[in-house]
C-alpha cells in the first residue's frame, strides 16, 4: 500500500473573488497566503476571512504551464499537485530571460517546488538550515557548493495559489551555488531582510513527464544548466579506475613476457674497423643456426664510437638457398660542453629487428663505414644476433590504445564544464572569462 492510500482524503476549501465574485478553490489551506482568481486575475490575501485585493486583475497572457495546475505527480514515494504556478524574469546585457517556478502542496507533507528554464528541471524544497559560506563557496552537509550567479529578478506573471504573499513586479535578490546535480539558491525580497535559502536537484524532463503522466514529450533541454550533471560524471571514475588496472595487468603481461622471453642469443662476434685501411670492409661471419617456428631476429651493434658515427650494412643470408634479409642502421655518440653545460647526443649502439624469420642455417654479412674521425680512429664493435626477443612496441600500442577512453571521457567533461561555466559570473574556469 503507497503512502498516500493510507492518508486520508482532503477536501480544497471554496471561496469566492471580492473582485468579480468568481469561484476560488484553495488547495494549501491555511497555508495558503496568496490566491490569484482565475476569473478576473487579481491577486488576493487569503491570511483574513475577508479576501483583501492585493493587485487588481493582472493582464490576461495566454500562458498555458507544461504542467497544468491540478497536475498531481509522484516524486520520493510522496504524491504532489501542482497549485500555483508564475513566471520570473531578468534582463542582463539587455537580454530578457524568463523561468517558471511550479508550487506543489501534499497537505501531509508541506510544499516542494518545481522550476523550469529551457527545458531544464529542478525538483525544489526549502531548507530551514544555513549553509556556512565561505569566499565563494557555501556548504551544506558536506557538500561544497560553488557561486554560480547573482542577480536580481522579477515576477512577471502569476496564477493559483502560493504559501507567501506574491505580487507581480516584486522584485528578488538571488544568489545560485551549485554541486551538480544539485543547486543551492539564496533569495531576498527587496522588502524583506530575511533570506530564504532552498536546494534543488536536477530532473530530466522526462522523468517530469512520467511523474505526472503528461502526454507527449518534454521540451528538448538547451544548452548546458547551472546543475545540469555532466553525461559522463558518473563514468570518469570508474573508467580510469578500470584504466589503471588494465595497465597494471598490461605490465604484469610484460614482465611474465620478459622472463619468459628474454631471447636466444645465436650468434655473437667482436670485430674492429679501421676506416683508414684500404682493405675490403664488409666481412660475412660463421655460419650459425635459427631453430623453432618462424620468429623475429633482432640484431644488435655495440661500438665504442666517441663523437662519431657509423653505419652497417646487414644482410642475414640463409645458406641453403641464398635468401637474403637486408637491413641497415646508423650508430652516432656525440658529447661535449657548452654555456649550458654537458649536453650528450645519440648512443654508441643501436639494433635492427628483423620479422618472421623461418628455422635454418644462416650467416651474416657486415659492411661497416665510418667518418674519419681522430677521436675514433679505430672503431671497436660486437654484433649479436638474438632469436624471438620481446616486440615492447607492441605493449607502447597497447598503452596508448587503452588510454582513449579514458582521455575521451575526460575530454568530454571538460569540454561540458567548460560550457556550463561560461554561463556563470563566476566562472573562475581555464579559458573562460569571468563576467564579474
Amino acid at each position: 500500500m503507497s503512502a498516500m492510500a493510507a492518508e486520508p482524503a482532503v477536501t480544497a476549501a471554496s471561496l469566492h473573488c471580492i473582485n468579480c465574485g468568481g469561484p476560488i478553490q484553495l488547495k494549501g489551506f491555511a497555508h495558503t497566503l496568496t490566491a490569484i482568481c482565475p476569473s478576473c486575475g487579481s491577486i488576493l490575501d487569503t491570511s483574513t476571512p475577508l479576501l483583501r485585493i492585493v493587485q487588481a486583475g493582472q493582464t490576461r497572457q495566454q500562458i498555458h504551464p507544461s504542467v497544468p495546475l491540478g497536475s498531481r505527480g509522484k516524486f520520493d514515494g510522496h504524491e504532489w499537485e501542482v497549485i500555483g504556478f508564475q513566471i520570473r524574469t531578468m534582463t542582463a546585457d539587455g537580454v530578457r530571460y524568463d523561468w517558471a517556478e511550479y508550487v506543489l502542496f501534499n497537505p501531509y507533507r508541506g510544499f516542494r517546488y518545481l522550476t523550469e528554464y529551457d527545458g531544464h528541471w529542478n525538483v525544489v524544497r526549502t531548507e530551514s538550515r544555513l549553509p556556512v559560506l565561505q569566499g565563494r563557496r557555501a556548504r551544506l552537509d558536506n557538500v561544497s557548493f560553488r557561486l554560480f550567479q547573482t542577480g536580481q529578478a522579477h515576477t512577471s506573471y502569476v496564477m493559483g495559489e502560493f504559501p507567501w504573499r506574491v505580487q507581480l513586479d516584486e522584485q528578488v535578490y538571488f544568489s545560485d551555488y551549485v554541486s551538480p546535480p544539485e543547486i543551492l539558491s539564496a533569495e531576498q525580497t527587496a522588502n524583506d531582510s530575511e533570506i530564504t535559502w532552498s536546494r534543488g536537484r536536477y530532473v530530466p524532463g522526462k522523468e517530469i513527464w512520467k511523474a505526472f503522466h503528461l502526454k507527449g514529450s518534454p521540451p528538448p533541454a538547451r544548452g548546458i544548466y547551472a546543475n545540469q550533471p555532466s553525461p559522463s560524471a558518473h563514468k570518469l571514475g570508474s573508467i580510469w579506475k578500470m584504466y589503471g588496472l588494465l595497465l597494471v595487468a598490461l605490465a604484469a603481461l610484460a614482465l611474465f613476457v620478459r622472463i619468459a622471453r628474454p631471447g636466444t642469443e645465436v650468434f655473437r662476434g667482436s670485430y674492429s674497423f679501421n676506416p683508414r685501411s684500404k682493405a675490403e670492409a664488409s666481412f660475412v661471419t660463421p655460419p650459425f643456426s635459427i631453430q623453432g617456428r618462424d620468429e623475429n631476429v633482432k640484431i644488435e651493434m655495440a661500438t665504442d664510437l666517441d663523437n662519431a658515427w657509423a653505419y652497417f650494412d646487414l644482410a642475414l643470408i640463409k645458406v641453403d638457398d641464398g635468401h637474403a634479409y637486408l637491413a641497415g642502421r646508423e650508430v652516432s655518440y656525440y658529447h661535449g660542453h657548452d654555456s649550458d653545460g654537458n649536453w650528450s647526443e645519440g648512443k654508441a649502439h643501436n639494433s635492427v629487428r628483423l620479422a618472421s624469420v623461418p628455422a635454418g642455417r644462416y650467416y651474416l654479412r657486415v659492411e661497416p663505414q665510418m667518418d674519419n674521425n681522430a677521436n675514433t680512429p679505430v672503431m671497436n664493435y660486437t654484433v649479436t644476433v638474438r632469436r624471438g626477443v620481446v616486440i615492447w612496441s607492441y605493449f607502447l600500442f597497447a598503452v596508448i590504445f587503452l588510454s582513449i577512453p579514458p582521455l575521451l571521457t575526460t575530454w568530454r567533461r571538460y569540454s561540458f564544464e567548460r560550457a556550463r561555466w561560461q554561463e556563470s559570473d563566476y566562472s573562475g574556469f581555464p579559458g573562460v572569462k569571468a563576467t564579474a
